[in-house]
């Protein structure tokens, strides 16, 4: 609310007068907070609200309500826009569990679209093959090959292209590189094509294509036209997991589904490239989002794909950001200035907002949007997030999924290197306003390519292991919580949840205390 007591002033001296009224800047008079100053209560539960039963589905893009969003999530988890989280390794981790990576923008073109297409090809029902050799090229092109792609299945084609006539197949197994000079030639050790069982690709579905992997027992099936041409190929490890990843999110080319960050200076080149790599979503990384820099970003996204493009944006911590990016057309909205663990932006810059109020803010302002305007447009709430719980709490507020920076760069699928402190493992973790990251593109500087100050740190977080087992932990907390709750939704949880703002002394009486921990006095 505006504080203005219309008090007249007669000395000009003070500044800002009109007509002698002095203009003083816009107060909330509320504090805003984070999200460890609140609780959830306890609803009541039916017999179906038990953990398994909660499904955690989330629309990525905004949609009309008498539409199905055209992008969707099994879990409301995406990995931040940052070096030190988001690769193609976080990003195929990441889709495995139900979730999305945004590959991080601060790279060159041609090295982020190379890491959305490593991921848009890691995982497929039918394979287009990346690994192609002819039968000239040595053991010597074969390894560099290896180290560049990762992948030790590599087609023998006549010419060496991806649908060039199958003469071979060359696996790890077909070559001892102590025994062989680096000269020798695929042709000499590859498995011939009489060897090969192959299928027909015009005829063979997945399915069939699984079943004659399995009754072959083959780790392999390449996919054929009538002239030899090789086509796809279908990897047994695809199936495992599959069957392992009930989660997983693919497209309908049953590919990983991958997002990339942008910025609002060479998105007219960046932009094409992360499509032709087969990027599924965008999103303007930006320290602030309430800018024309992010409208002209979009309006030129817009004008060149139409709606069929999906690009998010932010950050923005209130209902007048969120007004005007929605009516820029962003497909998503970021909500979080000053709340990630590596940034300074408040104490270097003084702007920000309590994560939680934000949130709460944006989220109603969605709310009245969409019953304007039957437009639904999903918020991420980007920061903030120190335990798991915080995660409970903002989907309570209204978030429909979560970026999580810290959270990730934790796991082994982090990009970062693993080190040892005082015989602690932890991982290294920079923020994107650091000098390190070097991210000019992110603080719409006008062309400058210098950063004049931080707005984040260098620094290390204890290492948590593999992404998997934290994400199943994490989900599990969260379902149980929904659960206590009497939802079994995200959209039926935010409706049914009764949160309350807690005193510094319960947040204390919250943990464990008045008691001496074992493990304090060096006991088993």
């Amino acid at each position: 609310m505006r504080q203005d007591d219309g008090a007249e002033f007669i000395s000009a001296s003070l500044g800002r007068t009109q007509k002698g009224r002095v203009s003083l800047a816009h107060y909330y008079t509320e504090p805003s907070h984070t999200f460890a100053e609140y609780l959830l209560v306890p609803g009541y539960s039916s017999t179906e609200c038990f953990p398994a039963n909660v499904s955690l589905r989330t629309p990525l893009v905004k949609f009309h309500r008498d539409e199905e969003p055209a992008l969707t999530m099994n879990i409301p988890m995406t990995s931040a826009i940052m070096q030190a989280v988001s690769n193609d390794t976080m990003a195929i981790a990441l889709a495995k569990q139900g979730g999305i990576s945004f590959i991080y923008g601060s790279q060159s073109i041609e090295a982020e679209a190379a890491m959305v297409s490593r991921v848009k090809n890691y995982k497929s029902g039918f394979v287009s093959s990346d690994s192609n050799i002819s039968p000239d090229t040595t053991l010597g092109g074969v390894l560099e090959l290896l180290a560049k792609t990762g992948h030790s299945t590599m087609a023998v084609t006549e010419d060496g292209s991806a649908n060039g006539k199958l003469v071979g197949i060359v696996t790890s197994r077909d070559y001892r590189v102590s025994r062989m000079s680096l000269d020798t030639k695929v042709a000499t050790f590859m498995t011939p094509f009489e060897k090969l069982i192959w299928a027909d690709a015009d005829e063979t579905t997945l399915t069939q294509a699984n079943d004659l992997i399995w009754e072959r027992k083959l780790n392999m099936l390449p996919l054929i036209d009538k002239n030899q041409r090789l086509r796809y190929m279908v990897f047994r490890k695809d199936y495992t997991d599959n069957k392992e990843n009930e989660l997983e999110l693919t497209d309908s080319n049953k590919s990983y589904i991958v997002g990339a960050g942008i910025n609002t200076r060479d998105y007219s080149e960046r932009v094409p490239a992360l499509l032709a790599a087969g990027v599924d979503v965008l999103c303007i990384d930006s320290s602030e989002g309430f800018s024309e820099w992010q409208r002209l970003t979009i309006q030129h996204i817009r004008e060149e794909y139409g709606d069929t493009v999906k690009v998010g944006a932010g950050n923005i911590v209130d209902g007048e950001g969120f007004r005007f990016l929605a009516n820029a057309g962003a497909d998503f909205i970021k909500v979080g200035i000053g709340g990630g663990s590596i940034c300074i932006t408040r104490e270097t810059k003084g702007i920000g907002r309590g994560q939680a109020t934000a949130l709460i803010d944006v989220c109603a302002e969605r709310d009245k949007y969409f019953k304007e305007t039957g437009i639904y447009i999903p918020i991420c709430s980007d920061g903030g997030i120190v335990y798991d719980y915080h995660m409970t709490l903002a989907l309570a507020m209204g978030a429909d999924f979560l970026m999580l920076g810290r959270y990730f760069s934790r796991f082994d699928e982090s990009p970062t290197d693993r080190v040892m402190v005082n015989g602690t493992y932890y991982k290294e973790y920079w923020g994107e306003g650091s000098n390190r990251a070097r991210n000019w593109q992110r603080y719409d500087l006008g062309g400058s390519k210098k950063l004049s100050f931080e707005e984040g740190v260098d620094s290390y977080v204890p290492y948590a292991g593999a992404l998997k087992d934290n994400v199943e932990t994490t989900l599990s907390k969260i379902r149980s919580t929904m659960c206590n709750c009497g939802a079994l939704t995200l959209p039926e949880f935010r409706e049914k949840a009764k949160l309350t703002l807690v005193s510094s002394t319960s947040i204390v009486e919250g943990g464990a205390h008045d008691v001496i921990l074992r493990d304090k006095l060096g006991r088993d």
